[in-house]
C-alpha cells in the first residue's frame, strides 16, 4: 500500500486526487493540507511514502516547504503538481529536494503511476518539463567547458601578467627564465584559451575575467 499525503489549496483539486488515490487499489491519503504549514506540524505522525505537494500556496511556498519537510523526514519522496512549468521554478524545486515535476494536467492514470514511480525511487516527470531539464543541463555543461576552457596555467597567468605590465617577449624570457620560444608558446595557448587574437585582447579580457 503506497501511502500519500497531498498538499494543495484548491479544495476541488486536493479532494478530486484524494477520491482518485482512495478509489485506487494500492493507494491510500493518509493526509491532505491546505498549506504547508499544517503539513509540516504533522510530518513526525504522518505515515507516508509520497507526498503531492503544489507551489502556490497560502503562506509558506511549496519549494520552501519541501526544504523544511527533508530535514524532518529525509527519505520522504516528495512530488510537486503544480501549474507551474517554467524552468526556473522547475529547478527550484528540484535543488530543494523535490523527487519529480508534474504539472496539474497530468491525466490521472499518469499521476498513478507517477507516485508508485517515486515510491519506488525513481524520478517521474511529464517529457516537458524533463526536456526543459536536459536543456538547462546542457547549457549548464556547456558554461561549465567554456570556464574549463578558459583556465590558463599557473605559468601562463605569470606570461600574462609580465605581458600586461609592457614587458616584451624578451624581457618576460628573462623574467621567467624561460626561452623567448617557450614564451611564444604560452602566449599562442594564451590567445586560444580565452579566444583572443591580440596582447592587449588577452589582458584586457584577462582582467575583466579577474585572471589576473
Amino acid at each position: 500500500m503506497i501511502k500519500v499525503v497531498i498538499t494543495e489549496d484548491n479544495n476541488t483539486i486536493r479532494e478530486g486526487l484524494a477520491a482518485l488515490i482512495n478509489g485506487t487499489p494500492g493507494y491510500s491519503c493518509v493526509g491532505a493540507f491546505s498549506e504547508c504549514e499544517s503539513f509540516l506540524a504533522k510530518i513526525p505522525t504522518l505515515p507516508a511514502d509520497v507526498v503531492l505537494m503544489d507551489i502556490g500556496l497560502p503562506g509558506m511556498s511549496g519549494i520552501d516547504g519541501i526544504v523544511k519537510a527533508k530535514k524532518m523526514r529525509p527519505e520522504l519522496n516528495i512530488l510537486m503538481l503544480t501549474v507551474y512549468e517554467d524552468s526556473q521554478t522547475v529547478f527550484k524545486a528540484l535543488c530543494a529536494g523535490a523527487c519529480g515535476y508534474l504539472v496539474k494536467k497530468t491525466p490521472p492514470a499518469r499521476l498513478l503511476d507517477a507516485i508508485k514511480d517515486a515510491n519506488d525511487g525513481g524520478a517521474p516527470m511529464s517529457s516537458l518539463i524533463a526536456r526543459q531539464v536536459i536543456d538547462v543541463f546542457k547549457q549548464t555543461q556547456g558554461k561549465q567547458n567554456e570556464e574549463k576552457d578558459t583556465e590558463l596555467s599557473s605559468r601562463e597567468k605569470e606570461v600574462l601578467t609580465s605581458l600586461s605590465d609592457g614587458n616584451n617577449y624578451q624581457e618576460i624570457a628573462d623574467r621567467l627564465f624561460i626561452s623567448v620560444d617557450t614564451v611564444r608558446h604560452h602566449i599562442k595557448n594564451i590567445y586560444r584559451k580565452l579566444h583572443v587574437h591580440s596582447q592587449s585582447e588577452a589582458v584586457a579580457k584577462a582582467i575583466r575575467k579577474g585572471i589576473i
